[in-house]
This record gives C-alpha cells, sequence and structure tokens, in this order.
C-alpha cells in the first residue's frame, strides 16, 4: 500500500510473511504529525494482518533515517493543545511499535535524530551501517528527550541515556550504539546491511508466527505503563516548545 502526499511517503510491501514498511520526509526524512498519524494506523493494521509474520522498518534514500520532528511543525505550534498532540504523534508511534504483535526489525541505514533515535529504539531488533550515528539534541532547543526516553532508556540504560542527552552537540557512533545495545550488528555499507537484512528476516519469518507473538510480550513486559506516560512525557515537552528559548533556537537551526 502506497500513502503519499506533501507531510511525506508511507509505503507498505508484503511478500513471503514479510511487510516492508517505508516512510519518508523530504526534511531528512523527519516527522509531521500526519505522518506520525499514518505510521501509527500502519503499524496498528499490520498488527492484525495474518499474511505477516514480521515487519522490516526503514526510511527513504540514502541520507539520513529520521531527522525526528518536523521543525517546521513545531515552529507552527502556538499553544499548549497543539504542542501536545504534536509530541503525543511520537508516543502513538512508539506505543503502536510496542504493542504491534509482530516483531518490528529496523533497518537503520544513516544518522537518527532526537525522535528518530526513539523510533530505532522502539524496534525489537536493529541492523545498521558505519554511518548510522545517533544524537539527542533536544536539551541544547530547551527541551528534552522526554516522550522517547522510556524507548531508549529499555534499550541502553539511564547512564547512556545520560551521556546522549546531557551533550546535545555531540554524536554517538554507530559502534557506541552497538556496544550499547540499540543495534544488533554494524556493518561497512547499506550492500551489506540489506544482504543481512534479507536472510536475518527471511529465516525469522519461518518461524511459528504464535511463538513469535508470545516472544514479543515477553519483550516488552513492564512497560504497561507507557499507556499514560508517554502522554504526559508529551506535555511536558509541550509547555517546553512554546517557550521564548526554544522558538528562538529553532528559528536559529530553521533559517
Amino acid at each position: 500500500m502506497l500513502s503519499q502526499n506533501p507531510s511525506g511517503l508511507l509505503l507498505t510491501t508484503i511478500e513471503n510473511n514479510i511487510a516492508t514498511l517505508e516512510f519518508g520526509h523530504p526534511a531528512s526524512n523527519s516527522f509531521p504529525s500526519d505522518l506520525l498519524n499514518r505510521l501509527t494506523n500502519e503499524l496498528q493494521a499490520l498488527s492484525t494482518n495474518p499474511a505477516v509474520s514480521v515487519i522490516v522498518l526503514k526510511s527513504s534514500g540514502t541520507g539520513a533515517f529520521c531527522a525526528g520532528a518536523s521543525l517546521d511543525e513545531l515552529l507552527a505550534v502556538t499553544n499548549l493543545a497543539e504542542a501536545t498532540e504534536f509530541f503525543s504523534g511520537f508516543a502513538n508511534v512508539i506505543n503502536a511499535m510496542r504493542r504491534c504483535s509482530k516483531i518490528i526489525v529496523g533497518r537503520i541505514h544513516g544518522k537518527a535524530v532526537g525522535g528518530g533515535v526513539g523510533i530505532v529504539a522502539a524496534c525489537d531488533y536493529a541492523l545498521a551501517t558505519n554511518e548510522s550515528a545517533l544524537k539527542l539534541p533536544e536539551l541544547a532547543i530547551g527541551i528534552g528527550p522526554f516522550v522517547i526516553e522510556p524507548a531508549i532508556t529499555r534499550k541502553i540504560g539511564k547512564s547512556a541515556v545520560a551521556e546522549m542527552a546531557l551533550a546535545p552537540q555531540e554524536w554517538n557512533t554507530a559502534e557506541w550504539a552497538l556496544q550499547k545495545g540499540l543495534y544488533a550488528n554494524v556493518f561497512e555499507n547499506a550492500d551489506a546491511l540489506d544482504t543481512a537484512l534479507a536472510l536475518f528476516v527471511s529465516k525469522l519469518a519461518k518461524n511459528n508466527l504464535e511463538a513469535l507473538t508470545e516472544l514479543k510480550k515477553t519483550l516488552w513486559e513492564g512497560t504497561e505503563k507507557w499507556d499514560t506516560l508517554l502522554y504526559e512525557r508529551a506535555a511536558i515537552s509541550g509547555k517546553l516548545v512554546l517557550s521564548d528559548f526554544t522558538k528562538n533556537a529553532l528559528r536559529q537551526i530553521n533559517k
């Protein structure tokens, strides 16, 4: 299924019980709210699709994997309700990934920033290239990675999240992410990544679907409170993004 409009591309293909879900946006695969909503809905649909055993989540192009939130949309919000609703879009995606009955394997071909790091962390298994560095720049613009923090902490722990969040200008290498457990493996280039990915998911999809579903549940035990926690965090981000500090910082970045 293809869903493409000015807010970005969303494409799903299903073959041999493997659903490949691709998102894209001209601004370095960043997420406006509409694309977040469409991704959430598609994840929910794939969760109940009996023809799907495994989901591969990828983004378009050869540049960044995901630049996080749409800067244009962040600048456009004018009140707490709008701002909270925008950040709730990331909460919706992460919760949809968490609740999805299918194992989600991330294809991380390039850099991930902010919300993009949260999406990487919400994958059940992620394969990357050497170009797949990560950064949490939120503090530098007067907010924080509040919505995505639980997903990242679940994978790499509080100390590693602090290492990222308190140095918002610094990139963390793909090798660093591999050592911390955010990536399962890192490859020299996209071709090597795709070869390994195809082999891994083809084997994975041949397993008992019921067993995969039950395993998915165990992998996410203890995260039930995210049904409320992530939206509480969205309200924190929503409040902060309205500050003069953040608005000025966003204008400087978006020049």
